[in-house]
């Protein structure tokens, strides 16, 4: 016997990240390191239990490993609980087969048995992608007064911006009537934040005609939403104010680490009214060398810096070595730079090491991009690799 639920978070985690390139090689992108010590997937699951929300299903699917063993039991974010808590749902074989999930409203579909059990009066559907804080609860009340039935949380963007974003255009009243997704030419800048409520009833009912449409994308934003409208659904757009950024690309998640940094930085971690909870293992405290140099950085605890650290995150247990010279970038953690490497805008994984005299990227200004290197590689000593390159296993064999 399962507890009722008010409402029930479903938090899509099954995306490939290929944007992402080689960060999410092994990676499912949710579960890829941020801001020092979190995982990106902290800030939906953290927002969840800050509003309140203690059922959460978790879908994954592309490379779930390292994901599923960081969720665990849910412990670090309160969601280790006997009624409810957090579940991982990956796709499994049901009476009429095995299928993996075709689209996220097919995800939701598939795992409508999870829903049900709960039998809650409203679904908060959130992706693994975004670094955001926010109340759902104030959302949720929000969705109630309005007496919707889907909710839809939107950013106000630039006018240039709007084309690659869904756009709602609404009344005065903030009721949708209609949606356009990435219009060449939008008539508002209403950007769909991809955090959706729904009556769950309503929800249902669409989610399952929509299984039956043939040739659907299985996709809110293509089918659901559009269906939902055209059927003159109460929707509504609700209006988000604070700090939120879509890091599906390695622009984005530099951009958001950056934001970080600053006595006065973009977006404020450190907020104790609403916590950021994560996993993580103990470790000392971090040794800033006497010789060292460190500006304008975040340096996370079990780092050693002998070097200069200059606009950049490190992860923990990151060593730059005497004479090592790491700007604007991001050290993710175990990652070794040796005496005299330079590192410059870029982007390192973990347990990387960068060897004596060796240079990767190139200075911001140059205009090259931001460099990458994959978990686990071995930049030899006095090797270059240019801006903008990404590098896995293959790429630095070909660069020999």
């Amino acid at each position: 016997m399962y507890e009722k639920k008010e409402c029930v978070a479903m938090l899509l985690a099954g995306g490939q990240g290929s944007r992402l390139y080689t960060l999410t090689e092994n990676t499912a992108k949710p579960a890829v390191p941020f801001g020092g010590k979190y995982r990106i997937i902290d800030f939906p699951l953290s927002n969840c239990i800050n509003s309140g929300i203690d059922t959460v299903g978790v879908l994954t699917q592309y490379q779930p490993l390292e994901l599923n063993e960081y969720i665990g039991n849910g412990q670090p974010w309160d969601l280790d609980r006997n009624i409810g808590g957090v579940m991982v749902l990956p796709p499994y074989q049901g009476y009429n087969g095995a299928d993996w999930y075709k689209g996220t409203a097919n995800a939701i579909y598939q795992n409508l048995n999870f829903i049900d059990r709960y039998d809650p009066d409203y679904v908060l559907v959130l992706s693994g992608d975004h670094i955001y804080k926010m109340n759902y609860d104030e959302m949720l009340d929000f969705h109630k007064k309005k007496n919707a039935d889907c909710t839809i949380a939107v950013l106000n963007v630039t006018l240039e911006e709007a084309s690659r974003f869904g756009i709602m255009n609404t009344d005065s009243d903030g009721k949708i009537y209609q949606f356009e997704e990435k219009p060449k030419q939008p008539k508002s800048t209403k950007a769909s934040m991809g955090i959706y409520i729904f009556d769950y009833k309503k929800l249902r009912q669409y989610l399952i005609e929509d299984e039956n449409t043939p040739g659907s994308s299985n996709d809110f934003g293509k089918n659901i939403i559009p269906a939902m409208l055209e059927k003159e659904e109460r929707l509504f757009a609700y209006p988000f104010k604070g700090y939120w950024k879509d890091v599906g690309t390695i622009d984005s998640l530099w951009e958001a680490n950056m934001d970080l940094l600053g006595s006065e930085p973009k977006f404020n971690l450190h907020d104790k009214e609403r916590r950021v909870y994560f996993r993580t293992p103990a470790r000392t405290a971090e040794y800033i060398g006497n010789e060292a140099t460190v500006s304008n950085s975040m340096v996370t605890e079990g780092c050693e810096v002998y070097g200069s650290v200059i606009n950049s995150v490190l992860f923990s247990g990151v060593y730059v070595a005497p004479g090592a010279v790491v700007r604007d970038s991001v050290i993710m953690s175990d990652t070794v730079i040796e005496k005299d490497a330079k590192v410059e805008y870029s982007i390192i994984d973990r347990e990387v090491t960068v060897e004596e005299g060796a240079c990767v990227g190139q200075p911001k200004d140059e205009g090259a991009g931001i460099a990458v290197v994959g978990m686990g590689l071995t930049v030899k000593k006095g090797k270059k690799i240019p801006g903008g390159l990404m590098v896995n296993a293959k790429t630095l064999e070909k660069l020999k």
